[in-house]
């Protein structure tokens, strides 16, 4: 069993940066694929950014590339996610996620194993 729990949410103006972080149990960190989603009041959770178990190769959501980026440091068990340039449509609680099958579809929910409990991060305008 794999636990993750993230931290590093909070409230920041528009504008601003956070970065999150997602600290895993478990010996085997590096072979899974870690990924951030997010989820709006009202609206459906959405893929962020993932990370393959090399961490090499990365993977964003359109929107998003340029001002969040993804990291992940395997001696630590821990997964980052930078965000700059935070705008108030990026209010939203964010969630860390791992696939240990190396699923494949890094944007689709169905793929992760393991989830944490979320982290809120708001933006004021």
């Amino acid at each position: 069993q794999v636990q993750l729990v993230e931290s590093g949410g909070g409230l920041v103006q528009a504008g601003g940066s956070l970065r999150l972080s997602c600290a895993a149990s478990g010996r085997t960190f590096s072979n899974y694929v870690m990924a951030w989603f997010r989820q709006a009041p009202g609206k459906e959770r959405e893929f962020v950014a993932a990370s393959a178990w090399s961490g090499g190769n990365t993977y964003s959501a359109d929107s998003l590339k340029g001002r969040f980026t993804i990291s992940r440091d395997n001696a630590k068990n821990t997964v980052y996610l930078q965000m700059n340039s935070l705008k108030p449509e990026d209010t939203a609680i964010y969630y860390c996620a791992a696939d240990r099958d190396h699923k494949g579809s890094y944007a689709w929910l169905g793929s992760y194993d393991y989830w944490g409990q979320g982290t809120q991060v708001t933006v004021s305008s």
